[in-house]
């Protein structure tokens, strides 16, 4: 509060505003270099099996976050040694968030081979959002406005017309279908644990076990559905590329940015994905889009814009 001349009190800038501005623009960045994720596929790990690139993908991020934290660290005597029930954590929460992470690499490229990259990609990330306000309601107990369910709606229903608007087989894979929601699941449930653990933690201590434990748990899936991985220089620069800036500077990014707004938001937001995808798609792979997809691309822009309104409101 301030004074005025009056001697009366006068409420002071929002912070709020300001910290949730900070949260939304960080996870919008994170949303760009997520959307170059296919188009680096495109151009250089083609011959390496999808389950091979998530679990190497998780593998990278957790080697850079490490050697981040690390470099960080330097000159200091604190130990890195997780003690999260002196933050009032469980260890439990790490877990969950690895499982959630981890599982949504393997349903997301176990859900694509079975259902089809385009349906797979608009059933996994579309359902995201709705899963993230979902569980906020049914779970945390504290449901979302009309106004927030409203952009999501919009901006999902955006994002699978873009991705639905380059055609796809007519045949339906149901089995497909449910591992690309229950990826999306995935994806849900580790935001609203991953916000619980940054909001007590360093983003980038938080985000190193998450991935460490993720890895682990994606590795033996990927040997047991993929076999042996056959590398080529391409893959491993692509991977590399994904593990550091897809997955480790992203969800470094995500993380901070979850300190400020909710973790639905975020996911809605992460919805920033199939738009740099498109424009990528079209600006360097020289793709031409059909008129539905812009439609969609306006609708996904048009929804986020609601959503966003809809965070400064809460």
């Amino acid at each position: 509060m301030t004074q005025t001349s009056s001697g009366m009190a006068s409420p002071a800038p929002s912070s709020f505003f300001s910290a949730s501005a900070q949260g939304i623009a960080l996870v919008a960045i994170a949303g760009v270099l997520w959307g170059t994720s296919g188009t680096a596929q495109y151009l250089g790990a083609a011959g390496l099996s999808p389950f091979w690139v998530g679990a190497a993908q998780l593998a990278v991020a957790a080697a850079f976050l490490g050697l981040s934290l690390l470099w960080a660290r330097r000159g200091s005597t604190g130990s890195l040694v997780l003690r999260p029930r002196q933050a009032g954590l469980r260890l439990s929460s790490f877990f969950w968030a690895s499982l959630g992470i981890g599982g949504y690499s393997v349903f997301f490229y176990a859900g694509l081979q079975m259902a089809g990259v385009g349906v797979g990609t608009a059933v996994a990330i579309g359902s995201s959002p709705i899963w993230a306000g979902l569980l906020q309601a049914v779970v945390l107990r504290a449901p979302l406005s009309p106004l927030w369910w409203l952009g999501t709606l919009v901006s999902v229903a955006g994002g699978v017309a873009m991705v639905m608007g380059e055609g796809g087989s007519s045949q339906v894979s149901w089995p497909g279908l449910a591992l690309c929601l229950l990826a999306g699941l995935s994806y849900a449930g580790y935001a609203l644990v991953n916000k619980r653990l940054v909001s007590h933690m360093s983003p980038k201590v938080v985000n190193f076990y998450v991935f460490s434990g993720a890895a682990l748990l994606a590795l033996p899936v990927a040997a047991l559905y993929a076999g042996m991985p056959q590398w080529s220089l391409s893959a491993v620069l692509v991977v590399v590329y994904l593990g550091a800036v897809v997955s480790g500077i992203a969800h470094l990014l995500f993380s901070m940015g979850l300190r400020h707004i909710s973790g639905p938001t975020g996911v809605a937001l992460s919805l920033i994905e199939p738009v740099a995808a498109f424009v990528l798609a079209v600006w360097i792979v020289g793709e031409h889009q059909p008129w539905v997809a812009w439609v969609g691309l306006a609708a996904v822009l048009l929804g986020l814009w609601v959503v966003v309104k809809a965070e400064m409101r809460s």
